[in-house]
């Protein structure tokens, strides 16, 4: 190992977190309360990470807010659900360990930190009706509002999301149709909740991570780029950062835990980790890759798992805190009825309405050609589907921008415009208008998963609420664009059940952990589900900070041993 010590430390600590979004702060605030000391290092200027662009939910079987619902649920369904959809690409011990620690580190820091989640009604697993471990509701979990006065000086300080309505939750979303029935939405209580900072989804969930670093004293150091981790030649001791140009050496007497989130922001590493091209993104700059380049020299073994690329798009005038334009995530757009997206060849390929199956497309490769033939491609609409539904930001009643988007009165002169064949887009909108407007799509299944309907449909849309016939002319095109998935990454360094990173030696690297989106996705393999980074990045936090205090979890053991045959 390396050995590259400092000649004198400037702080000194147990546990160094680097990162302040729920991972980070959750191992900070597990290892205080067992009896260590910790800090966060946090290089942006404010705290939250990536869980404030988030909706504030956790994924979490077998949970007792659930069971107080009558809701049934287990810990072994939740196991089978998410092995089965690994595809063989996760660790079994891995994903059980995810499931079985998912609730214990819920019911922690409800009673540790007075954290507050209840259950989102009527959110179904993404493949309920496709999976017998699947359920109709109850293990999608949301925060309950946070009053962020609580955070004092840290208010301004504590990030806010510009992609989600952060001033309403679930309940008053879903239950009033949804985002596209965003005109039924109550927006006196959202402007009565924003004019008093009070926080739902992801900037609220983080923000009661913030209010109990805070209580406990906990340093939060903002505007501090660890450059490298220091080790001692056995194990890793600390970590070297610099702060406003200069060096600061913080020794990290029980661990060090990289809670950076991913690379989403570092192009190179987006092709040649994953394999998405160019991705349009929303996060940080500061999601760049860190955990590799502090991980790597010390021998920090990396994994990935088979992932998807998203779609977007960039409405003109809306930027980013750091002025790059503000991509749009289209899947609540494209699964609506009245929409539906085409390639080049002006053919659809996959259902729109459910994100899982759609977007492996995208980077399909024919290997004849050598062409992603599914991509570029395009949500086409009409005038019924404009009319009735915001598209991203904009609402049923405006205008689109200049430069967004195409108009045509027919689809020949829509294709002419795209550049497609007019006779193959006829074709393709005129097969799918006959099924649609009986409800039923045979070539791709849209409309059949529960979730989609939940997701990106129109509840008050019969006899379907993902499918309608694009028939009202003008009809629209937008050019979608390959789009990060929020800092969900296809590779991460790979850990142990303890959340220690792991060398190419399969032993643990003493002294480093490894949380969140910086972690590979052993525990999901080939799937993802809503809530599922959020509760990974809490029970990390979980873990770790009992396994730095000398209190590690023999709960996996528990449950494998339960489990044996």
């Amino acid at each position: 190992m390396i050995r590259n010590l400092p000649q004198q430390w400037d702080m000194e600590t147990d546990l160094v977190a680097i990162g302040s979004g729920i991972g980070g702060l959750s191992a900070a605030i597990a290892a205080h309360d067992e009896g260590a000391s910790a800090m966060v290092l946090e290089r942006a200027d404010k705290v939250g990470g990536v869980t404030a662009l988030s909706l504030g939910e956790l994924w979490v079987a077998g949970n007792h807010l659930a069971a107080a619902l009558g809701l049934e649920d287990s810990v072994d369904a939740g196991f089978r659900y998410l092995r089965r959809l690994s595809m063989g690409y996760g660790d079994e011990a891995l994903i059980l360990n995810k499931v079985v620690h998912a609730r214990e580190a819920l019911r922690y820091f409800e009673r540790t930190i007075g954290l507050k989640m209840r259950v989102v009604r009527d959110a179904p697993d993404y493949y309920y009706k496709h999976s017998d471990d699947a359920v109709a509701e109850g293990r999608l979990l949301e925060v309950e509002p946070f009053p962020a006065q609580q955070l004092g000086d840290w208010q301004e300080k504590t990030r806010v999301s510009p992609v989600v309505p952060f001033g309403m939750t679930h309940e008053d979303m879903y239950g009033r149709g949804g985002t596209a029935n965003i005109a039924r939405w109550d927006f006196e209580l959202m402007g009565e909740r924003l004019g008093n900072d009070i926080r739902c989804l992801g900037p609220g969930l983080v923000a009661y991570f913030v209010k109990a670093a805070l209580e406990r004293d906990i340093p939060l150091h903002t505007g501090v780029n660890v450059e490298e981790l220091i080790g001692d030649g056995e194990r890793i001791i600390g970590v070297r950062a610099t702060r406003d140009g200069k060096d600061l050496f913080i020794k990290a007497n029980r661990g060090v835990v990289v809670a950076v989130s991913s690379y989403e922001r570092h192009q190179e590493l987006n092709k040649t980790l994953g394999q998405q091209l160019e991705p349009i993104s929303y996060v940080f700059d500061t999601i760049d890759g860190a955990n590799f380049r502090l991980a790597g020299p010390f021998g920090a073994r990396v994994a990935r798992v088979p992932d998807i690329t998203l779609l977007g798009y960039n409405i003109p005038g809306e930027e980013t805190e750091e002025g790059h334009p503000l991509p749009r995530g289209a899947m609540t757009s494209i699964g609506l009825p009245h929409v539906i997206v085409v390639n080049g060849a002006g053919k659809r390929f996959g259902n729109e309405a459910f994100y899982r199956q759609f977007n492996y497309t995208v980077d399909q490769i024919d290997g004849a050609s050598q062409t992603h033939p599914n991509f570029p491609c395009w949500a086409i609409l009409d005038t019924q589907a404009k009319d009735k539904y915001p598209f991203g930001s904009i609402m049923p009643d405006q205008a689109w921008p200049t430069g967004f988007g195409l108009q045509a009165d027919s689809i020949a002169e829509l294709a002419g415009k795209m550049g497609v064949d007019a006779q193959s887009l006829e074709a393709t909108i005129g097969g799918f208008n006959r099924h649609a407007e009986q409800g039923e799509d045979p070539a791709f299944g849209r409309g059949t998963h529960p979730w989609s309907a939940w997701m990106c449909g129109d509840p008050f849309h019969k006899p379907n609420a993902n499918l309608g016939p694009l028939n009202k002319p003008p009809f629209y095109a937008v050019e979608l664009k390959r789009m990060g998935g929020s800092a969900i990454p296809a590779a991460g360094l790979l850990a142990d059940e303890h959340c220690r990173a792991l060398g190419w030696d399969n032993q643990p690297i003493p002294g480093l952990y490894v949380a969140g989106n910086s972690m590979a996705r052993m525990e999901t393999g080939a799937v993802m589900q809503s809530g599922i980074s959020n509760a990974r990045g809490m029970m990390h936090g979980y873990l770790i900070g009992h396994h730095v205090a000398g209190k590690p979890s023999e709960l996996l053991q528990q449950a494998i041993a339960r489990l044996a045959p």
